[in-house]
């Protein structure tokens, strides 16, 4: 296949008291920044560490991290510092939850779904199969109830309060050491694949393991495991992946749009004063969208690398795309069966969901369809 003619298909494929108070507080701190009243010179110096589930080597994702404590920084003159910290200095890249839930640290930054096995609610933080891209998840987050959700669940059964703090947006869909064209290719096949997807390619033979960033390369290189997904061209090609696997797939269905968030341990959120907390919102927010713009600016170079290195891109078969999501809404059904909570965000996320493909399919999905067409092979 051409390269030209790759990049054109990867184009088209891509195509409560608790919680009341909490939400209340959030709104009253954006008030207050969008106000400007940052004057802090009676303010406390305090200073914070965050945990985190990333490699330094990632400016793209851990750097979602730095953009977030800069900020706060500039927005408290100096007087409210966090520090983040790689995965693995003050906790284990997978354990951030668990710390800053107990207090051992302040904050951190990581992806709910690493976390599934508390809530698997958790993983409408971040990204579930066939759900929403990056655009959509904010629209759901900010602006369809999302957030609110699913901050009255963190309070209640984490004493955490979080926000969304960087996306990747539509991922790729995993580095394979051999081809994978049928449902047969994926039985018993070893894959690091966390979150819901991971449960899904479970249910399609796939012996599924969670290992954060920093490990999938060894694990691959010494057969560990036969396959592996981690962001998209460029976090991968820094990872070293394309090194040790030759075939790359798309798309990357079981994430369209991950978030990824700062937690913050309740205790700690309720000591900082009103403009430190609308500092770290606000911080929070810039991340978010800084992080999505790097990647989106980074990717399509780092993919015209790749393939000019040797990585085969392949698309899912028909096949394994209709029976992963089948496997999914499955999968869905049952924890709405047992999990109130999780049948609560469902039942709202749903339609939502299915109301934004309705509208992105009539307007961006009509012009992707037609612009994006027009890409000619080399």
């Amino acid at each position: 296949m051409k390269r030209r003619a790759i990049v054109n298909r990867l184009s088209q494929s891509a195509i409560a008291a608790t919680g009341v108070a909490i939400v209340a507080g959030c709104q009253k701190a954006q008030n207050t920044a969008a106000n400007g009243q940052t004057d802090t010179n009676n303010l406390p110096t305090i200073k914070w560490q965050m945990a985190t589930s990333w490699p330094l080597s990632l400016e793209t994702i851990f750097g979602g991290a730095q953009v977030l404590a800069e900020r706060v920084k500039v927005l408290t003159n100096g007087k409210f510092i966090i520090e983040p910290r790689a995965a693995g200095e003050i906790a284990p890249g997978l354990e951030v939850l668990n710390v800053v839930s107990q207090g051992a640290v302040q904050a951190g930054h990581t992806a709910a779904y690493y976390y599934i096995g508390k809530s698997p609610t958790l993983a409408f933080g971040t990204s579930v199969p066939f759900g929403l891209n990056g655009q959509q998840q904010n629209a759901w987050l900010y602006e369809g109830g999302g957030l609110a959700k699913l901050q009255e669940i963190y309070a209640r059964k984490f004493n955490v309060i979080q926000f969304p703090a960087g996306n990747t947006g539509t991922q790729m869909g995993g580095w394979f050491r051999k081809e994978v064209k049928t449902l047969n290719d994926l039985k018993g096949l070893k894959m690091r694949i966390p979150g819901l997807g991971g449960q899904v390619m479970a249910k399609l033979g796939v012996t599924v393991q969670n290992l954060p960033g920093g490990e999938i390369f060894q694990a691959l290189q010494t057969g560990a495991i036969d396959a592996a997904e981690w962001v998209g061209p460029y976090d991968d090609e820094k990872l070293g992946l394309n090194k040790v696997a030759k075939f790359y797939y798309y798309p990357g269905w079981w994430e369209p749009g991950p978030t990824l968030e700062v937690q913050i341990n309740l205790d700690e959120w309720k000591k900082l004063p009103s403009q430190y907390q609308a500092a770290l919102e606000t911080a929070a927010h810039q991340s978010n969208t800084t992080m999505l713009a790097r990647y989106d600016a980074r990717n399509n170079e780092a993919l015209e690398r790749l393939l000019k290195t040797g990585t085969q891109v392949r698309p899912y078969s028909q096949e394994i795309l209709e029976a992963a999501e089948k496997a999914s809404f499955a999968l869905y059904d049952e924890f709405a069966a047992k999990d109130a909570d999780f049948k609560a965000v469902y039942e709202q996320w749903k339609p939502f969901r299915d109301r934004m493909y309705t509208w992105n399919n009539l307007n961006e999905g009509s012009f992707s369809r037609y612009a994006y067409g027009k890409l000619k092979a080399e």
